[in-house]
């Protein structure tokens, strides 16, 4: 029976896992991907036309690729609220890199250093954690009780949900009202990790076909077992306006900066 144990054990140490440090780096190349295609190749068949096939193919492939990032981002992001110690520097954070990243993104997608028609994803990311709060606050409000206080916290819940997703509207946020309404779905079924990307993906999918390649985020995450990885959280966060500036430049330097894509 030790044997056994120790086998048994042995064969748990050996099993693969994937860290959350290893979702964010598989969420920040995709993401990569996606932005090179989205910046510097739709640039080019803009402004020449739809004519280099070979080009429309393979700037295609790196979008659906790039699929794959937005849910790990909300994977990660109900990961980082459940677990955070503290929320309030978590949410602020969000928030500071919301104002950051804007430049860097206008820049990449419109060529101008403000471009109020399209605001960047940490928007959306900020405001979906806005929401969870709210959502948090009312289901563990001890106020609300009696024969209608499922009623009233779901009602409340609601208006929260559909306020938040109106404000991501109303900003025109990176995946809108949907990236919103994708984050509390998974959030509802945090649970169980599976279900929790599942749903999400399927969300992301009836709102866009194109995202139907956003399922294969469910093979990293069925081997997520709530480890956290080596912590490079100020990196993960510094990446994203550098790359978008950095994807600016090559547009500038290669004489498509100037063209507005969104």
């Amino acid at each position: 029976m030790g044997r056994e144990t120790a086998s048994r054990e042995l064969g748990d140490q050996k099993r693969f896992e994937i860290t959350g440090s290893t979702l964010k780096w598989i969420a920040i190349i995709t993401m990569l991907i996606d932005h090179t295609a989205a910046t510097i190749f739709d640039r080019i068949i803009v402004s020449d036309g739809m004519g280099n096939g070979v080009l429309y193919t393979i700037d295609m492939i790196m979008r659906l690729i790039g699929r794959l990032g937005f849910p790990i981002f909300c994977f990660l992001l109900v990961e980082g609220f459940v677990h955070t110690k503290n929320l309030k520097r978590y949410t602020i954070r969000l928030g500071m890199f919301c104002v950051l990243s804007e430049i860097p993104f206008d820049l990449a997608f419109s060529g101008k250093m403000f471009y109020w028609d399209y605001q960047n994803v940490f928007f959306t990311l900020f405001l979906g954690i806005l929401v969870l709060s709210g959502l948090k606050v009312i289901d563990e409000n001890q106020k609300i009780q009696g024969k209608w206080e499922k009623l009233i916290k779901s009602l409340i819940s609601i208006f929260i949900i559909l306020a938040g997703m109106g404000v991501a509207v109303l900003l025109k946020t990176d995946y809108s009202a949907v990236g919103i309404f994708t984050i509390v779905v998974m959030y509802l079924f945090r649970n169980k990790k599976m279900i929790e990307a599942l749903m999400g993906c399927i969300v992301l999918t009836v709102m866009s076909l194109i995202e139907f390649t956003s399922f294969f985020v469910l093979i990293p995450i069925y081997f997520y077992k709530g480890k956290r990885g080596k912590q490079m959280k100020y990196f993960f966060y510094v990446f994203y306006p550098v790359h978008l500036l950095l994807l600016y430049l090559v547009c500038h330097l290669i004489g498509y900066g100037t063209v507005i894509l969104r």
